[in-house]
């Protein structure tokens, strides 16, 4: 199955949290923080976005740092992704 998104919405997928500390400390699951960075799968066509016209600025394969408590979490084929809006994405990581 596959998502296409609507308006000015990103399907996204996030990037493996951080295992271990700068200084090597393993972390347990439960202690790694939820990543803010993720890789674009899908992006809406834009267009008029509650009476505004919206134009798409980031494309499939980017990668993005996100709004830490942002967007809707979906499992799609045991697959966890994230659907947010293009103003919830605070940057494209280079």
């Amino acid at each position: 199955m596959t998502l296409k998104p609507l308006g000015d919405r990103v399907v996204l997928k996030f990037c493996e949290a951080e295992e271990t500390t700068k200084g090597g400390i393993i972390l347990a699951a439960a202690s790694q923080e939820k990543p803010q960075t993720a890789e674009i799968l899908a992006v809406g066509p834009g267009g008029i976005v509650d009476g505004k016209e919206i134009k798409m600025e980031v494309k499939v394969g980017d990668k993005v740092i996100l709004s830490k408590y942002s967007g809707t979490e979906v499992k799609i084929d045991g697959e966890t992704l994230i659907v947010v809006r293009q103003g919830d994405i605070l940057a494209i990581v280079e």
